[in-house]
């Protein structure tokens, strides 16, 4: 993976980048859309590629379990399995089995873990996610973490910041593909002595880029937005810094700000599933009846596929009567919104104004 910094803001940490892979090349600030199960829900490849996605997030835990990375890897790997010739990020498994608290033993080795489809013991640690994501075939892969919840007692985080460095140690010493970056994962919850201690022992090891995780499970955006910009001063400039599951559009803008370059969220596909469609002129619920006899599109500044072929009165329709199309059509407005909000903020970074640019669009949000 090559990272170059092609902007920098003149004032704050916003910055434009350039990302390349053995699948091509993006640029950043960018979003990633969520395939969990190396799908991005109701889009085919051809949808990601006309929406202008570069790279996508698939999840190392639900494809371990579903269909197995051995399968995976025997039929050429991810990408040549979902047909997808872009960038793909994996994530390690440790989110996942955060949220199977009620269903998990973490040791010093890893976790223990119920399925939460069948219910069967599995194992995950260190050498496991690699083993995983290296079968996967990912561009980029992440170190096996320890995820705090929110609220967390001091000992708790302190001992979690122990494990993820002590998990991303091992990480580092495991076999993985030469096309494969791996990054390297900040803990610490929102305590900041404990934020400092996980990203200088993180990046004292030389990981590819660093991420930081354990956000956005609970904490308010005045408190995440003070943890991000206190943790980024300790990240290394010349390398890619991600922001993990933030995806709401005043969040992206608040990480850019502090210098994050990477982001990714379920919100614009689960909002589109559920008719919360994302506009200029802020969200619009497709299934209020006001859009009963509405021959407009979603957005008519919106030039995707969906807003050029349908009025919001044949969307409420397909909506209201559970029809599949509903999904695909609102997921590919959603996505295209987003692709065009991140190529609005590169070209307001390039331009020198992008505090004008996060300041108008957050006025416009609350009126």
């Amino acid at each position: 993976m090559e990272f170059k910094v092609t902007h920098q803001c003149l004032s704050g940490g916003a910055r434009r980048a350039e990302i390349t892979t053995a699948h091509g090349r993006f640029e950043t600030p960018v979003f990633m859309p969520v395939g969990t199960q190396g799908s991005v829900k109701a889009l085919s490849p051809e949808d990601l590629e006309q929406a202008g996605v570069g790279i996508l997030l698939a999840n190392t835990y639900h494809l371990y379990l579903r269909p197995g990375h051995g399968l995976i890897e025997r039929l050429g790997g991810l990408h040549r399995f979902m047909s997808w010739k872009g960038g793909i990020l994996t994530d390690s498994g440790g989110y996942q089995v955060y949220s199977l608290s009620k269903l998990r033993k973490i040791s010093e080795e890893g976790v223990t873990f119920q399925s939460h489809l069948d219910g069967s013991t599995h194992f995950i640690g260190p050498r496991e996610a690699m083993e995983i994501q290296k079968a996967l075939g990912a561009d980029v892969i992440m170190a096996f973490d320890e995820c705090a919840p929110y609220p967390a007692d001091y000992d708790y985080v302190r001992n979690s910041v122990r494990l993820t460095s002590q998990w991303a140690k091992i990480c580092l010493k495991c076999a993985r593909s030469d096309s494969q970056a791996l990054f390297g994962i900040v803990q610490g919850g929102v305590y900041s002595d404990l934020r400092e201690r996980s990203a200088r022992e993180i990046v004292s090891m030389g990981f590819d880029g660093y991420a930081l995780g354990g956000l956005s499970v609970g904490e308010d955006r005045a408190t995440r937005q003070q943890v991000v910009q206190e943790t980024v001063r300790f990240l290394p400039a010349e390398k890619p810094r991600y922001l993990m599951g933030v995806g709401k559009p005043e969040d992206i803008l608040d990480g850019v700000t502090a210098g994050i370059d990477l982001f990714d969220c379920v919100l614009p596909t689960r909002n589109a599933r559920n008719g919360a469609l994302f506009t200029k002129h802020g969200p619009l619920a497709i299934k209020n009846a006001c859009y009963a006899d509405d021959d407009r599109p979603v957005d008519e500044s919106c030039s995707c596929y969906t807003c050029a072929h349908f009025s919001r009165a044949y969307l409420r329709h397909l909506f209201m009567a559970k029809e599949l199309l509903a999904y695909r059509l609102n997921t590919i407005h959603n996505l295209h919104y987003y692709m065009g909000f991140m190529a609005h903020i590169r070209q307001a970074i390039q331009e020198d104004r992008f505090t004008d640019f996060r300041q108008a669009f957050l006025e416009q949000s609350e009126t």
